[in-house]
Protein backbone atom coordinates (compact mmCIF):
# COMPACT_ATOMS: atom_id res chain seq x y z
CA UNK A 1 0.00 0.00 0.00
CA UNK A 2 1.41 3.30 -1.21
CA UNK A 3 1.03 6.20 1.54
CA UNK A 4 -0.19 9.13 0.64
CA UNK A 5 1.17 10.87 4.47
CA UNK A 6 2.45 10.11 7.25
CA UNK A 7 2.91 11.37 10.52
CA UNK A 8 6.29 11.57 12.81
CA UNK A 9 6.68 12.64 16.29
CA UNK A 10 9.47 13.77 18.68
CA UNK A 11 8.53 12.60 21.84
CA UNK A 12 9.48 14.96 25.04
CA UNK A 13 8.72 15.26 28.66
CA UNK A 14 6.51 17.57 28.47
CA UNK A 15 5.72 18.03 24.66
CA UNK A 16 5.51 16.32 22.08
CA UNK A 17 6.58 17.80 18.28
CA UNK A 18 4.25 16.40 15.59
CA UNK A 19 5.49 16.65 11.90
CA UNK A 20 3.72 15.47 8.30
CA UNK A 21 4.94 14.72 5.45
CA UNK A 22 4.68 15.88 2.75
CA UNK A 23 3.12 18.85 3.60
CA UNK A 24 5.83 19.94 6.08
CA UNK A 25 3.23 21.31 8.72
CA UNK A 26 4.27 21.01 12.13
CA UNK A 27 2.75 21.59 15.50
CA UNK A 28 4.14 21.32 19.26
CA UNK A 29 1.10 19.90 22.30
CA UNK A 30 1.48 18.77 25.57
CA UNK A 31 2.15 15.12 26.37
CA UNK A 32 -1.07 14.75 28.43
CA UNK A 33 -3.99 12.75 27.83
CA UNK A 34 -6.24 15.61 26.68
CA UNK A 35 -3.66 17.23 24.09
CA UNK A 36 -3.01 13.76 22.34
CA UNK A 37 -7.00 13.47 21.98
CA UNK A 38 -6.95 16.65 20.43
CA UNK A 39 -4.01 15.82 18.57
CA UNK A 40 -5.98 12.18 17.09
CA UNK A 41 -8.18 14.36 15.64
CA UNK A 42 -6.12 16.96 13.99
CA UNK A 43 -4.13 13.32 12.22
CA UNK A 44 -7.57 12.18 11.43
CA UNK A 45 -8.39 15.20 9.61
CA UNK A 46 -5.24 15.08 7.56
CA UNK A 47 -5.92 12.15 6.53
CA UNK A 48 -2.73 10.35 8.34
CA UNK A 49 -2.88 6.39 8.74
CA UNK A 50 0.58 5.61 9.37
CA UNK A 51 2.41 7.33 13.06
CA UNK A 52 5.84 6.94 13.97
CA UNK A 53 8.13 7.70 17.11
CA UNK A 54 11.77 7.25 17.82
CA UNK A 55 12.78 4.66 20.43
CA UNK A 56 13.41 6.77 23.09
CA UNK A 57 12.09 5.82 26.23
CA UNK A 58 9.08 6.04 28.26
CA UNK A 59 7.53 9.06 27.45
CA UNK A 60 5.35 8.08 24.57
CA UNK A 61 3.43 5.44 25.59
CA UNK A 62 0.64 7.38 26.61
CA UNK A 63 0.57 8.58 23.14
CA UNK A 64 0.89 5.40 21.39
CA UNK A 65 -1.20 3.72 23.22
CA UNK A 66 -3.88 6.55 22.19
CA UNK A 67 -3.09 6.66 18.62
CA UNK A 68 -3.23 2.65 18.77
CA UNK A 69 -6.28 2.75 20.12
CA UNK A 70 -7.84 5.07 17.58
CA UNK A 71 -6.70 2.98 14.64
CA UNK A 72 -3.70 4.47 13.86
CA UNK A 73 -0.30 2.14 12.24
CA UNK A 74 2.04 2.62 15.07
CA UNK A 75 5.75 2.21 14.96
CA UNK A 76 9.40 3.15 16.93
CA UNK A 77 12.61 2.96 14.63
CA UNK A 78 15.68 2.99 16.11
CA UNK A 79 17.26 6.55 16.88
CA UNK A 80 20.51 5.52 15.00
CA UNK A 81 18.26 5.41 11.67
CA UNK A 82 16.69 8.74 12.10
CA UNK A 83 20.30 10.05 12.15
CA UNK A 84 21.88 8.37 9.17
CA UNK A 85 18.52 9.68 7.45
CA UNK A 86 19.19 13.49 8.59
CA UNK A 87 23.20 12.90 7.36
CA UNK A 88 21.06 11.10 4.01
CA UNK A 89 19.76 14.66 3.84
CA UNK A 90 22.41 16.57 4.01
CA UNK A 91 21.14 18.50 7.09
CA UNK A 92 23.22 19.56 10.35
CA UNK A 93 20.40 21.42 11.94
CA UNK A 94 18.68 19.26 15.00
CA UNK A 95 15.79 21.14 17.01
CA UNK A 96 12.38 19.09 18.09
CA UNK A 97 10.44 20.15 15.37
CA UNK A 98 12.73 19.64 12.62
CA UNK A 99 13.18 16.57 13.53
CA UNK A 100 8.96 15.62 13.53
CA UNK A 101 9.54 16.29 10.30
CA UNK A 102 12.57 14.38 9.53
CA UNK A 103 10.38 11.47 10.89
CA UNK A 104 7.80 11.91 9.02
CA UNK A 105 9.93 11.80 6.40
CA UNK A 106 11.63 9.05 7.21
CA UNK A 107 7.82 7.12 7.55
CA UNK A 108 6.71 8.44 4.15
CA UNK A 109 9.86 6.98 2.47
CA UNK A 110 10.71 3.76 4.37
CA UNK A 111 7.93 1.76 4.60
CA UNK A 112 9.32 -1.53 6.24
CA UNK A 113 11.74 -0.68 8.42
CA UNK A 114 9.96 0.12 11.44
CA UNK A 115 8.86 -2.65 13.94
CA UNK A 116 5.45 -2.44 15.57
CA UNK A 117 5.24 -1.48 19.03
CA UNK A 118 4.19 -3.87 21.67
CA UNK A 119 0.43 -4.02 22.97
CA UNK A 120 -0.18 -2.55 26.33
CA UNK A 121 0.47 -6.62 28.46
CA UNK A 122 3.56 -6.52 26.68
CA UNK A 123 4.78 -3.66 27.65
CA UNK A 124 4.18 -3.80 31.00
CA UNK A 125 5.91 -7.39 30.98
CA UNK A 126 8.86 -5.99 29.44
CA UNK A 127 9.12 -3.39 32.50
CA UNK A 128 8.65 -6.08 34.52
CA UNK A 129 12.01 -7.86 32.22
CA UNK A 130 13.72 -4.81 32.46
CA UNK A 131 13.78 -4.38 36.04
CA UNK A 132 14.64 -7.89 36.43
CA UNK A 133 18.27 -7.57 34.04
CA UNK A 134 18.94 -4.68 36.21
CA UNK A 135 18.36 -6.34 39.63
CA UNK A 136 20.63 -8.95 37.87
CA UNK A 137 23.30 -6.41 37.09
CA UNK A 138 23.24 -4.70 39.91
CA UNK A 139 23.65 -7.85 41.89
CA UNK A 140 26.65 -9.00 39.77
CA UNK A 141 28.25 -5.50 40.66
CA UNK A 142 27.33 -5.96 45.13
CA UNK A 143 29.31 -9.31 44.78
CA UNK A 144 32.01 -8.36 42.65
CA UNK A 145 32.47 -5.23 45.38
CA UNK A 146 31.82 -7.90 48.64
CA UNK A 147 35.25 -9.71 46.99
CA UNK A 148 37.09 -6.86 47.03
CA UNK A 149 36.13 -5.80 50.76
CA UNK A 150 38.74 -5.72 53.33
CA UNK A 151 36.44 -4.42 56.35
CA UNK A 152 33.80 -6.86 57.47
CA UNK A 153 31.71 -4.18 58.62
CA UNK A 154 31.65 -3.41 54.68
CA UNK A 155 31.22 -7.12 54.14
CA UNK A 156 28.63 -7.28 55.74
CA UNK A 157 26.71 -4.23 54.53
CA UNK A 158 27.10 -5.74 50.86
CA UNK A 159 25.65 -9.16 51.95
CA UNK A 160 22.62 -7.04 53.39
CA UNK A 161 22.20 -5.26 50.20
CA UNK A 162 22.21 -8.03 48.04
CA UNK A 163 20.23 -10.26 50.17
CA UNK A 164 17.19 -7.37 49.23
CA UNK A 165 18.22 -7.27 45.83
CA UNK A 166 17.92 -11.23 45.40
CA UNK A 167 14.33 -11.01 47.59
CA UNK A 168 13.44 -7.53 45.16
CA UNK A 169 13.88 -9.90 41.68
CA UNK A 170 12.23 -12.72 43.00
CA UNK A 171 9.25 -10.84 43.46
CA UNK A 172 9.78 -9.18 40.03
CA UNK A 173 10.24 -13.10 38.62
CA UNK A 174 6.66 -14.09 40.69
CA UNK A 175 5.36 -10.95 38.82
CA UNK A 176 6.50 -11.78 35.60
CA UNK A 177 4.87 -15.45 36.40
CA UNK A 178 1.70 -14.04 36.86
CA UNK A 179 1.89 -11.85 33.83
CA UNK A 180 1.66 -14.86 31.73
CA UNK A 181 -0.35 -17.22 33.23
CA UNK A 182 -3.08 -14.26 32.56
CA UNK A 183 -2.31 -14.29 28.67
CA UNK A 184 -3.12 -17.83 26.93
CA UNK A 185 -1.26 -16.81 23.68
CA UNK A 186 2.02 -15.26 25.83
CA UNK A 187 1.54 -18.57 28.07
CA UNK A 188 1.68 -20.38 24.99
CA UNK A 189 4.87 -19.02 23.40
CA UNK A 190 6.81 -18.85 26.90
CA UNK A 191 5.98 -22.70 27.02
CA UNK A 192 7.27 -23.40 23.45
CA UNK A 193 10.71 -21.26 24.30
CA UNK A 194 11.62 -22.78 27.09
CA UNK A 195 11.34 -26.66 25.90
CA UNK A 196 14.18 -25.47 23.84
CA UNK A 197 17.58 -26.17 24.66
CA UNK A 198 19.56 -23.40 26.65
CA UNK A 199 15.96 -21.80 26.90
CA UNK A 200 15.53 -20.48 30.44
CA UNK A 201 12.95 -18.86 31.83
CA UNK A 202 14.99 -15.19 31.37
CA UNK A 203 15.66 -16.21 28.04
CA UNK A 204 12.19 -16.58 27.44
CA UNK A 205 10.98 -14.04 28.83
CA UNK A 206 13.58 -11.64 26.73
CA UNK A 207 11.98 -12.86 23.07
CA UNK A 208 8.76 -12.52 24.17
CA UNK A 209 8.93 -8.96 25.73
CA UNK A 210 11.83 -7.73 23.19
CA UNK A 211 11.43 -9.12 20.22
CA UNK A 212 7.76 -9.45 19.20
CA UNK A 213 8.25 -10.45 15.91
CA UNK A 214 9.33 -13.92 16.29
CA UNK A 215 7.43 -16.80 14.92
CA UNK A 216 5.58 -13.96 11.79
CA UNK A 217 9.29 -13.16 10.54
CA UNK A 218 11.41 -15.02 8.02
CA UNK A 219 14.81 -16.39 9.76
CA UNK A 220 16.58 -13.82 7.58
CA UNK A 221 14.60 -10.84 9.24
CA UNK A 222 14.52 -12.45 12.47
CA UNK A 223 18.33 -12.98 12.46
CA UNK A 224 19.38 -9.35 11.63
CA UNK A 225 16.72 -7.89 14.18
CA UNK A 226 18.26 -9.80 17.22
CA UNK A 227 22.07 -8.99 16.03
CA UNK A 228 22.94 -12.19 15.06
CA UNK A 229 22.93 -12.09 11.63
CA UNK A 230 26.46 -11.76 9.71
CA UNK A 231 27.16 -9.13 7.41
CA UNK A 232 29.77 -8.59 4.65
CA UNK A 233 32.06 -5.82 5.16
CA UNK A 234 34.88 -5.71 1.76
CA UNK A 235 36.30 -3.07 -0.14
CA UNK A 236 38.57 -3.03 -3.28
CA UNK A 237 41.10 -5.64 -3.17
CA UNK A 238 41.10 -5.74 0.96
CA UNK A 239 39.92 -9.35 1.79
CA UNK A 240 36.04 -9.75 3.27
CA UNK A 241 34.65 -10.47 6.33
CA UNK A 242 31.36 -11.30 8.20
CA UNK A 243 30.55 -9.66 11.35
CA UNK A 244 27.55 -9.46 13.35
CA UNK A 245 26.49 -6.13 13.81
CA UNK A 246 22.81 -3.69 15.09
CA UNK A 247 19.97 -5.72 16.29
CA UNK A 248 18.76 -5.48 20.06
CA UNK A 249 21.39 -5.47 22.48
CA UNK A 250 19.64 -7.25 25.69
CA UNK A 251 17.97 -10.16 22.40
CA UNK A 252 21.54 -10.70 21.56
CA UNK A 253 23.15 -10.73 24.92
CA UNK A 254 20.05 -13.55 26.17
CA UNK A 255 20.37 -15.80 22.67
CA UNK A 256 24.07 -15.52 23.35
CA UNK A 257 24.32 -16.94 27.02
CA UNK A 258 21.54 -19.69 25.17
CA UNK A 259 24.35 -20.77 22.56
CA UNK A 260 26.73 -20.88 25.53
CA UNK A 261 24.52 -23.36 27.54
CA UNK A 262 23.36 -25.51 24.81
CA UNK A 263 26.96 -25.70 23.19
CA UNK A 264 27.46 -27.13 26.66
CA UNK A 265 24.79 -29.02 27.85
CA UNK A 266 22.74 -30.29 24.57
CA UNK A 267 24.56 -33.17 22.17
CA UNK A 268 22.97 -31.69 18.71
CA UNK A 269 24.36 -28.55 19.60
CA UNK A 270 27.39 -29.37 21.23
CA UNK A 271 28.28 -31.04 17.98
CA UNK A 272 27.35 -27.98 16.15
CA UNK A 273 29.67 -26.32 18.26
CA UNK A 274 32.46 -28.82 17.56
CA UNK A 275 32.16 -28.97 13.64
CA UNK A 276 32.81 -25.19 13.80
CA UNK A 277 35.68 -24.94 16.20
CA UNK A 278 37.72 -27.72 14.33
CA UNK A 279 37.51 -25.36 11.04
CA UNK A 280 39.44 -23.08 13.23
CA UNK A 281 36.69 -20.60 13.91
CA UNK A 282 37.36 -18.77 17.30
CA UNK A 283 35.12 -20.14 20.58
CA UNK A 284 33.20 -16.99 20.54
CA UNK A 285 31.75 -17.52 16.63
CA UNK A 286 30.81 -20.53 17.27
CA UNK A 287 28.69 -19.80 19.98
CA UNK A 288 27.40 -17.11 17.73
CA UNK A 289 26.51 -19.68 15.44
CA UNK A 290 24.60 -22.06 17.87
CA UNK A 291 23.09 -19.06 19.19
CA UNK A 292 21.79 -17.99 15.42
CA UNK A 293 20.62 -21.34 14.75
CA UNK A 294 18.37 -21.69 18.25
CA UNK A 295 16.98 -18.22 16.88
CA UNK A 296 16.01 -19.96 13.87
CA UNK A 297 14.71 -23.29 15.26
CA UNK A 298 12.68 -20.61 17.90
CA UNK A 299 11.27 -18.65 15.43
CA UNK A 300 10.21 -21.79 13.31
CA UNK A 301 8.58 -23.81 16.84
CA UNK A 302 6.82 -20.25 17.30
CA UNK A 303 5.52 -20.06 13.74
CA UNK A 304 4.38 -23.68 13.95
CA UNK A 305 3.09 -24.07 17.43
CA UNK A 306 4.77 -26.79 18.31
CA UNK A 307 7.44 -27.23 21.16
CA UNK A 308 10.71 -28.47 20.44
CA UNK A 309 11.88 -32.00 19.47
CA UNK A 310 15.17 -33.49 20.14
CA UNK A 311 15.29 -35.20 16.41
CA UNK A 312 13.96 -31.62 14.92
CA UNK A 313 16.68 -30.32 13.08
CA UNK A 314 16.54 -26.35 12.43
CA UNK A 315 17.32 -25.14 8.87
Amino acid sequence: MTLVSAAGIDVGKVHLDVGIAPSGRRFRLTNDPVAITGMIARLRQEGIQRVVLEAVGPYARPAVTALRSAGFEVGVVNPRRIKGFREAEGRRAKTDKLDAGLIARFALQMAEVFHAVPDDRQQALKGLATRRRQLVEIIAMEKTRLKQAADDTIAESHRTVIRILSEERKRIESEIASHLKVDPALLRRYQLLVSIPGFGPQVATTLITDLPELGSADRRAIASLAGLAPHPTQSGTAPGRNQIAGGRPCVRAALYMAGLVASRCSPPFRADYLAIRTQGKPAKVAIVAVARKLLVLANALVKNDCPYDPSYSAP
